[in-house]
């Protein structure tokens, strides 16, 4: 916008209208530049049109129940006596039903590179004493404590209000708290960095389909380990990623850019193509989030310190701004499909009963739907009822696609459930499959991979073991080959997609594709099962 001075009644109710559109084509979210002409060409506004202007679009905001921010101000060089400047502006919707924007970023990095303790941080609000204080909170089990290693996947949420101040578990306030007061939550799933527990790692990515990744590499041992696993996963996957160099306050200023150098040079080699973006001011990481969204090519770089706080404040302002992957329009999209929910967790609560957790992929889940689950060993799917759904640890009566929550199923029997099932409606007819084809690559294998190799394989949330069945037009692949490669999986049927991005790994050898064509199981043999009560099975 150029100018908003003193609008006539008309204009005003046309920007207005304008500012509603764009805050549902952002899902509740837009920058307004003020002093650009239409064309892009920065004019600049004397100070006084700029105060009336930034009253207006105050006005405005207060209209449509948004809130506004000011991002940054600069001054434009021009033939004039008065400075003119130029005002960025975040405008920001206020939640009407818990509708808050969900971002999930998934933290990758190698063993000790700091990924729990920066979560720590930012989650609880305090800074880290150097020996890990900070992240304790994270952890979920006792062995964890103990040997200060994340193995399992945990969730971290971080929130901010429509004014853009961060919302977290200081002043102690607890997760519902939290999720009442912003208008953004940012989710973050803290992966394992050891090598031992790669394959949940694997899992976390595949399953939970984060919008981000932030890869934390620590400034005194720079790329080491499973750092270069990581990167590539993120790649494969093509999940956008930034990176946070930690641990900045251990090491001198000479080293810091010695591993800044080093990942620059990582990311602009072939396989990667990536543009380095090294973010020192708030106008870095202002324009950080907004090219990022746009081009992925783009790679922002922050370096930070737990213990002394140092440019922690960037990382905020970054993760303020960041905008959500999809727009409103492919998320209604979705939502018109029928009911797809991924268990990725199964939890047995008391006095709730069975409880799953996951991400809806496609339609509208409700509470009280009847919806069913599978497939089972022998193929069959079973009938079950949603009794309440909880997304972040808060009551919510309707969830919608791409929303992860957990699902309270009352009386229904766990040992019936398991990870890698689709919770779908009666009317979706699901296929499943024992036996499906993939385009693959081999990107590193020891020897040649041929008929009879087993490997585990990733398809989103499902995770078993598959024999290769058959290489078409091949009789064995080396590194580096592409190939349409037959599989079985030897354990049970699942339910698969085409199209469907797929991970291979098995020891040292690791390859990745997409699901190309699908053997399904009848539906006849598929047939419906009433659960009636715990364990029981009517046929």
């Amino acid at each position: 916008q150029l100018k908003l001075v003193n609008p006539s009644q008309y204009r005003f109710e046309h920007l207005v209208t304008q500012m509603k559109w764009r805050l549902q084509e952002g899902r509740g979210e837009a920058v307004y530049q003020i002093g650009v002409e239409d064309n892009g060409l920065l004019v600049g506004l004397s100070e006084e049109e700029m105060r009336a202007s930034l009253k207006t679009l105050r006005r405005m905001a207060e209209k449509v129940g948004a809130d506004i921010t000011v991002l940054r101000e600069r001054e434009v060089d021009y033939d004039s006596d008065v400075p003119r400047k130029i005002t960025e502006v975040l405008v920001r919707k206020v939640p009407d039903n818990q509708q808050f924007l969900d971002l999930r970023v998934a933290v990758l990095g190698n063993v000790d590179s700091g990924k729990s303790t920066l979560l720590g941080v930012l989650t609880q609000g305090e800074l880290d004493n150097g020996r890990g204080r900070a992240r304790l909170n994270l952890f979920r089990h006792l062995h964890e404590i103990q040997s200060g290693r994340t193995s399992s996947i945990s969730f971290e949420i971080l929130g901010f209000n429509s004014k853009g101040e961060v919302v977290n578990y200081s002043d102690s306030r607890t997760a519902e708290e939290i999720c009442e007061s912003s208008s953004k939550m940012i989710t973050f799933i803290d992966l394992a960095g050891h090598h031992k527990y790669l394959k949940t790692t694997i899992f976390g990515l595949t399953s939970y389909c984060p919008d981000f990744a932030m890869l934390v590499v620590s400034a005194n041992t720079g790329i080491a380990g499973t750092t270069r696993e990581h990167l590539g996963l993120a790649m494969a996957l093509k999940v956008p990623f930034f990176i946070v160099i930690s641990k900045v306050d251990l090491c001198s200023k000479a080293t810091v850019e010695r591993t800044v150098k080093q990942l620059e040079r990582i990311l602009k080699q072939p396989g990667c193509n990536k543009l380095p973006l090294l973010v020192t001011s708030d106008d870095d990481a202002v324009t950080a989030a907004q090219q990022f969204a746009q081009s992925p090519n783009i790679t922002p770089i922050f370096t930070l310190s737990s213990v002394s706080g140092e440019n922690l404040d960037l990382l905020k302002v970054f993760l303020n701004i960041l905008p959500p992957l999809t727009n409103s329009k492919e998320q209604e999209e979705l939502m018109q499909q029928l009911t797809e929910f991924q268990v990725d967790e199964i939890y047995t609560v008391p006095e709730v009963g069975t409880v799953v957790g996951g991400t809806l992929s496609s339609g509208i889940c409700r509470e009280g739907e009847n919806l069913v689950v599978g497939p089972t060993d022998d193929g069959k799917f079973l009938r079950l009822k949603v009794c309440s759904i909880q997304r972040n640890r808060s009551a919510c009566r309707v969830l919608r696609a791409g929303q992860a929550a957990t699902l309270a199923l009352g009386p229904f029997d766990r040992s019936l459930l398991r990870k890698g099932m689709v919770m779908v409606s009666p009317e979706m007819n699901p296929t499943i499959c024992s036996v499906f084809e993939a385009e693959i690559v081999l990107l590193f294998h020891a020897t040649t991979f041929r008929k009879g190799f087993q490997v585990t394989v990733h398809v989103g949330n499902v995770r078993q073991t598959a024999v290769v069945e058959k290489i078409h037009g091949k009789d064995k692949l080396r590194t580096g080959e592409k190939a349409v490669v037959c599989f079985r999986f030897i354990k049970h049927p699942e339910y698969l997609k085409i199209g469907a991005k797929l991970l291979f790994r098995e020891g040292v050898t690791k390859g990745i594709g997409h699901v190309t064509d699908l053997q399904a199981i009848t539906t006849k043999e598929n047939g419906l099962e009433e659960s009636l009560g715990p364990g029981q099975l009517s046929f």
